[in-house]
Order: C-alpha cells, then sequence, then structure tokens
C-alpha cells in the first residue's frame, strides 16, 4: 500500500519534512517488518537502501571481531535511520545493522533518495543535519566506552533503548545487551544485580524495568544526555515534540558537570 505523503509514518525523521518534501519519496518507501535478531543491514555490502525503524522498532550497528564477538557502537530507532544516508548508497557498509526490537519499518532505495535531495533543498538541509547528530552519537559512544565504567555506559544504554520504545519494560535480553557493551554474560549478570540492589532496574526473564528514569540518569555518565542535547539543538523538527525527555537530559548535564 503507498504511504500517505500528509500522514504520520511512524518515524519522526519522516514526519518532520513538510508534505511537499515526503511527497518527492513517499511513492518510493517500501513497508517492510523486522523480527528481533533479524539483519537489517549487511555489514561489507553496498549500502543501496536506507532503511527507517517505524514506532517501537530498534536496529544495532554493531561491529564484530573475527573470533566473533560483537559490540554496538550505535543504536536507530523511529528518530531516523540506518544504510545509505551518508554514502548515498554507493558505498559499502562499514557495519552491521542488528534487529534489537522488531517492529515496521520503512525502506527506500539510497538513489531515489539522492535524487530528492537535489530537488529539495528543505530535504536536503534535513539529511545533512541527521547526518551530523549520528555522527556525534559515534563519537560520543567512543568516549563513553573509552572512559566510563560499565554501569554507567550500561545504564546510558538503557536510557537510549527506553527513549525508542517509550515504555519503563525493554525487551531485552541478558545475552544481547552483555554483546551491545562487548563483555561477557556472566559479568554483566553481576553488574545488572548491583543496579538492580540499587533500585534503579529490576530484572526479569528477557526483559530490563527501569524502576526510576531520574535517578537512572544521574546514575548514568552525562554521554546519553551530550547526544540527546545536541541533538535536540541541530534536528529540533524531529526532536521538538519531546520537550520531557530535553528537560531531563539538560538536568542530567547540569548534575554531572
Amino acid at each position: 500500500m503507498p504511504i500517505d505523503s500528509a500522514a504520520s509514518t511512524g518515524n519522526l525523521l519522516l514526519d518532520a519534512l513538510p508534505g511537499s518534501d515526503r511527497a518527492l519519496i513517499a511513492s518510493h518507501l517500501e513497508p517492510v517488518t523486522f523480527a528481533k535478531g533479524d539483519t537489517a543491514l549487511e555489514a561489507g555490502s553496498t549500502a543501496s537502501h536506507v532503511v527507517f525503524p517505524r514506532e517501537q522498532a530498534v536496529v544495532a550497528l554493531v561491529v564484530a571481531t573475527r573470533d566473533g564477538r560483537t559490540a554496538e557502537i550505535a543504536s536507530v530507532g523511529h528518530e531516523g535511520a540506518i544504510g545509505g544516508i551518508i554514502g548515498q548508497g554507493r558505498l559499502p557498509s562499514a557495519v552491521g545493522g542488528l534487529v534489537q526490537v522488531g517492529g515496521p519499518a520503512l525502506r527506500l532505495d539510497a538513489e531515489r533518495l539522492r535524487q530528492a535531495e537535489l530537488e529539495s533543498e528543505t530535504l536536503r538541509d534535513l539529511f545533512a543535519r541527521y547526518a551530523d547528530c549520528f555522527l556525534a552519537q559515534l563519537f560520543q559512544i567512543a568516549a563513553c566506552n573509552a572512559l566510563h565504567p560499565i554501569e554507567q555506559r550500561c545504564l546510558r544504554w538503557l536510557l537510549s533503548l527506553q527513549d525508542r520504545t517509550g515504555g519503563d519494560t525493554l525487551p531485552i535480553t541478558h545475552e544481547l545487551l552483555a554483546a551491545m557493551l562487548g563483555v561477557q554474560r556472566t559479568y554483566l549478570t553481576r553488574i545488572l544485580r548491583v543496579l538492580q540492589e540499587q533500585g534503579l532496574i529490576r530484572v526479569g526473564r528477557g526483559r530490563i524495568t527501569i524502576l526510576d528514569r531520574r535517578a537512572v540518569s544521574t546514575a548514568a555518565c552525562e554521554c546519553h544526555a551530550r547526544v540527546r542535547v545536541h541533538c535536540e539543538a541541530v534536528l529540533g523538527a524531529v526532536y521538538g515534540a519531546e520537550d520531557r525527555r530535553r528537560n531531563e537530559a539538560l538536568e542530567a548535564l547540569s548534575r554531572t558537570g
């Protein structure tokens, strides 16, 4: 079924476009559905499509080492897109896209997006701003992984997932979270137990519940808040409807300095 250029798509990046600009790509958007664990982007293959997660779908961009281990370098939900955004579909992807939370998405040929950007300065500007925000996330996570303890990194990761799913209970297993953080499952289980004893989270089978977001934001490092504030400043059209999250991020930054 064709996408209505005037209706909400469930993806904040697309919905930030005026109707006339979205109409340039609406008829080319292909609905797809991902299950948890699916590969949305193949490392080493040409990123010939752009994938826009919708609603609660979340995709992690991961790097795999030759011994089979993986680590997350970024994640994308309904606020953004993965695939041929920066290389415009002409370059191979350096990372893989692993579906963390299954759900619907929209897929667009990267060449069609490039043509639309040539026709619309508004569309071109929006995606340039998104590329800036995406790179900001990469840089901040790189610094976080190098400088901050695993407890803070874990809480930062949980806050980011909550932003994208919208609920307090996050559908994430110990195995997947350990893989995303690049640590062993047994080590992560001990960390989660400590965070649960502190009253920050509740751990269940295949899920983790954030009990007090404000307390989690305080205990986490500043990286989640810093990325959030930067992206809202650069890409306000996308994040403007989520003022509460912005205020929390600003408060967290002021507490952590």
